[in-house]
């Protein structure tokens, strides 16, 4: 199993499997409420036995090259993750989503480990288009996709049914070509 370093403050990203069920648990357990705001990940995942369908689901995508899933850890404690919710090589496109408990929130963790999977789509897996779909009023979301160079493309009007209200979808999305070609933006955030 691989870890890669996010930076200097102890983060690092590593795959998320179905062994790691009880800790993704846990994990979620301390950020329910922050994380399920804008995602049903919250929802889905409410106990052991949906912990590790959940993590054996895309232990599957990864094995059908499909999609994937890697946490974050800070210090050995899982605090967040990234994942690739589709991906068609066929096609080339591939949607990337991400989630954070809150002790960790405002650190740029998840932009770091955005780069690192959204490098891995292009380079390693030939993806041409990776698309980023936030809530509206998701606005941590939407500003990583900003911070990242990918392009809003537009608005899915009351698109997605959440906890009882209908949100408003921004579509963003990044090309392999614009991805290559780094922004000054970018040039000074990986510097």
């Amino acid at each position: 199993m691989y870890a890669m370093s996010l930076g200097d403050d102890g983060a690092e990203l590593r795959p998320l499997t179905p062994w790691h069920a009880q800790e993704f648990l846990t994990h979620l357990d301390r950020g329910r409420e922050f994380v399920g705001r804008f995602v049903s990940l919250p929802d889905v995942v409410t106990d052991l036995a949906s912990s590790r369908a959940y993590l054996r689901s895309y232990a599957e995508k990864a094995a059908s090259d499909t999609g994937r899933i890697d946490g974050i850890w800070v210090d050995g404690a899982l605090v967040g993750g990234v994942v690739l919710r589709t991906m068609d090589l066929t096609l080339g496109v591939a949607e990337a989503g991400c989630w954070l408990e809150p002790s960790a929130a405002g650190r740029g963790l998840v932009t770091r480990a955005v780069r690192v999977l959204v490098d891995w789509a292009v380079h390693e897996r030939g993806v041409h288009r990776v698309e980023w779909l936030a809530a509206a009023e998701n606005t941590a979301s939407t500003a990583v996709a900003r911070r990242l160079g990918f392009t809003r493309e537009g608005v899915l009007r009351e698109s997605y049914p959440h906890r009882g209200k209908r949100y408003d979808i921004e579509v963003w999305s990044v090309l392999a070509p614009e991805w290559r070609r780094p922004s000054p933006v970018d040039r000074a955030v990986r510097a």
